[in-house]
């Protein structure tokens, strides 16, 4: 298979959803939030009194259920109509080799790869979409508690308080209740969305920069670069014997 076909089918395959979602990878360990100073009592509960108006309960279930479909939807309308050659340099294409590539769209190729393509990205996205829901409504507490930490340390009790005057009224209430669900909105969505081919189309260049920026870095390490203490230090954090991890390593030229 010629590098030009290679990259162009990587290309197409790099979109599909179920790809990215049957790779599995371990969870990252979470990390130790900072030290920070205590907050003052009265203002913590003057902040929590706030987030209470702005992030109420079920905020996550209302922007995922709400609206994730369709904003789903419309991206993927958006970036199965790009063209394959704009997308091609992600997989690695000289810009010369990317420009022999033809007009046909990603959502042309991927009806011959993948017939099904379209349905397995619906219900990917929708196993997707109810998976995060459960995660994010779990975490919600906890990101709850953070927003009015952090709202007690940017604001006064003062400000606090005239936020939750205004924030009391019809219209306050009004605002608060949808302040974080604006942010999804078709109108705003819809200009994001709009950036999406550009985007695309600036990434092999954006690529090929990372690229220059760390070209005078040493090059990554083979195994047989590393010593018998390095090698050993490998195995025991991966969870593998030695001879299991020599085992893994690409051969010469591959």
């Amino acid at each position: 298979m010629s590098a030009l076909l290679r990259a162009t089918v990587a290309a197409a395959l790099l979109l599909s959803p179920a790809a990215a979602i049957a790779q599995e990878s371990p969870a990252p360990a979470a990390s130790a939030s900072p030290a920070l100073p205590p907050v003052d009592p009265a203002r913590l509960q003057a902040a929590t009194a706030t987030v209470d108006h702005i992030f109420p309960a079920g905020t996550y279930a209302k922007i995922m259920n709400g609206t994730m479909d369709g904003i789903v939807r419309q991206s993927v309308d958006s970036m199965t109509a790009l063209p394959m050659r704009d997308l091609v340099g992600l997989a690695g294409l000289k810009p010369e080799e990317a420009a022999k590539v033809g007009k046909g769209t990603i959502a042309e190729v991927m009806a011959i790869l993948d017939p099904a393509f379209r349905q397995r990205t619906d219900l990917s996205m929708a196993v997707m979409r109810d998976e995060m829901t459960t995660m994010m409504t779990q975490f919600e507490p906890d990101m709850r508690a953070g927003l009015a930490e952090a709202y007690a340390r940017r604001f006064s009790a003062a400000q606090l308080d005239e936020m939750n005057r205004f924030f009391a009224t019809p219209t306050g209430r009004e605002y608060a209740s949808n302040s974080m669900t604006l942010f999804m909105d078709p109108a705003v969505m819809g200009r994001m969305q709009a950036l999406l081919p550009q985007i695309m189309r600036q990434m092999p260049a954006m690529v090929q920069k990372m690229t220059a920026a760390t070209a005078n870095l040493p090059k990554p390490r083979r195994y047989s670069d590393l010593t018998a203490t390095e090698r050993a230090r490998l195995a025991q954090l991966l969870g593998l014997s030695e001879a299991d991890l020599a085992g893994r390593q690409p051969r010469k030229g591959q």
